[in-house]
């Protein structure tokens, strides 16, 4: 298996993928459809929502940004040179960061029937909080 730097697949992209790029590199956090819309509105660079979410789309197969799916369905955007990982809980939603990067140590075969180009990655783990754990043993 190849891992090349992004720099090297340099995908084509619109100006429009671009500000969004951009806001998302702007926040130090992940952002919704929702939230990059409302940005975007603020200044000269505004777009409908259903632009924001379709490109939204195509910059996550291009492997640009990776997408997060929250319990409640709602999904976050993050630039994919952030490399983040969660605990969910599946009941609040409250979200914890993890440290660090567990699939780094992960030894992945480098064998395989085809040749395979990896993008990126994501590991989300989902669970009871410890609060809504005692709730329900209550």
């Amino acid at each position: 298996m190849q891992i090349f730097p992004m720099s090297r697949i340099n995908p084509v992209i619109t100006k429009r993928q671009e500000q969004l790029l951009d806001e998302l590199r702007k926040c130090a956090d992940e952002l919704s459809g929702q939230e990059l819309y409302r940005q975007l509105q603020k200044g000269d660079n505004a777009m409908g929502l259903t632009t924001v979410y379709r490109n939204l789309q195509i910059l996550v197969k291009q492997g640009l940004i990776r997408s997060r799916h929250l319990p409640t369905g709602e999904v976050l955007y993050t630039p994919v040179e952030r490399d983040v990982h969660h605990l969910t809980c599946v009941n609040c939603g409250e979200t914890t960061r993890l440290e660090g990067c567990p699939v780094k140590t992960m030894n992945i075969p480098k064998k395989t029937g085809k040749k395979f180009d990896l993008l990126f990655h994501t590991l989300e783990f989902f669970g009871l909080c410890q609060d809504c754990s005692e709730k329900n043993y209550d």
